[in-house]
């Protein structure tokens, strides 16, 4: 039964069962997720530009995001929190599952990198009064139990004029076939059953959810990977399988 005074939480624990269970290959890019060691790069170029673009910073210094606070939720083993970290923010890594949480922070320590990792929701810590600059919310809204709900907490998460960049994958028959067919049980890049196609969401379903938690979408790209080159790149036509947005808490 919930205790009145937590904060209810969107999280489904069938879900994080499933990451915690391979909460020990977060760092190797052979193992269960190497699609998103892949994609890492990908990400990272897009995350990168809004971010400079949203506090006029330039991507070419050293340590451009000096001074900003960034929380990534739903960090698994902080393979978008430390190069955060390197390029100056103050991070904080949130994640459900618990095993994820030391495995990422003895990855940081090993690096030299200072990074608060917690075993929290979103929930949590928009109840204790947290708030950031940035918050990174990627490949997470489509494992919650309620996407609104969490959407919401997110937006509270935010300062005002703060950043949300938050991707997902598209639902649609070739979004099954390459994300549930394809990764899942041809490639077997990740285990059968990590992803539900049903709780998959629409570009526009999730700008309509965005703009219902009170936050302005500013951009969105998808995210295509080209089997020839085996890379991945962002395309501003292309959203019919993975795709990213950015929004601003105005």
């Amino acid at each position: 039964m919930q205790n009145p005074a937590e904060p209810i939480s969107s999280i489904n624990p069938d879900e994080v069962a499933k990451f915690e269970a391979m909460a020990a290959e977060w760092w190797d890019p052979a193992g269960k997720f190497k699609p998103l060691h892949l994609m890492n790069p990908c990400r990272l170029d897009y995350i990168i530009g809004q971010i400079a673009a949203e506090y006029g910073r330039d991507r070419a210094s050293l340590r451009p995001f000096e001074g900003l606070r960034l929380l990534d939720i739903g960090c698994g083993g902080g393979l978008l929190s430390e190069p955060m970290a390197r390029l100056g923010a103050e991070v904080v890594g949130a994640d459900a599952a618990p095993r994820n949480i030391p495995v990422a922070r003895l990855h940081a320590e090993a690096q030299g990198l200072e990074i608060d990792y917690r075993n929290t929701t979103a929930e949590a810590l928009a109840a204790a009064g947290e708030r950031f600059d940035v918050v990174l919310n990627m490949e997470v809204v489509e494992h919650v139990a309620d996407p609104q709900a969490f959407l919401t907490t997110c937006q509270q998460l935010l300062k005002t004029g703060g950043l949300m960049v938050c991707s997902t994958l598209n639902r649609n028959p070739k979004s099954w076939m390459m994300a549930i067919f394809g990764a899942e049980r041809v490639m077997r890049w990740l285990p059968v059953g990590t992803h539900d196609w049903a709780k998959f969401i629409t570009p526009d379903e999730l700008y309509a959810l965005i703009r219902s938690a009170g936050l302005d979408p500013v951009d969105r790209k998808g995210m295509v990977f080209n089997p020839i080159s085996w890379r991945w790149s962002l395309s501003a036509r292309d959203l019919s399988v993975n795709y990213v947005t950015a929004s601003v808490k105005r």
